[in-house]
């Protein structure tokens, strides 16, 4: 992927020192020199690919729920748009709290109302 390079994770490690990086190794991803001694974020993902597989380390990384986030602003932007109309923040506040509403009565409306039957 685009973001995993050494000069992102030096960013934001720098930037951010606690911040939890959860980019994707790229499938040709090899390990830094000191992951024996000193493994970065980046060389405990390869690892953890390595050792349990992609779909698990998406799984244990919390990588899925960020894509489920991914998702959702993806489908706000194709139903209401990708960008606030109104210019005052009490108004931006009320046209995201109205937005916010019929996007959550659409999904609503296409959840099937599952019944327990055994």
């Amino acid at each position: 992927g685009g973001y995993d390079r050494t000069g992102v994770y030096t960013a934001l490690d720098k930037r951010h020192p606690d911040a939890v990086i959860v980019v994707p190794p790229r499938a040709d991803a090899v390990l830094s020199a000191t992951a024996n001694t000193d493994p970065t974020q980046r060389d405990r993902h390869i690892q953890a690919i390595a050792g349990k597989g992609r779909m698990a380390w998406q799984r244990d990384s919390g990588y899925n729920e960020r894509a489920r986030v991914e998702g959702q602003f993806a489908r706000w932007k194709q139903v209401i748009g990708d960008g606030l109309r109104f210019h005052g923040d009490e108004a931006q506040a009320t046209e995201v709290a109205v937005a916010a509403q019929v996007l959550k009565r659409m999904l609503d409306l296409g959840r099937p109302n599952s019944v327990r039957v055994a």
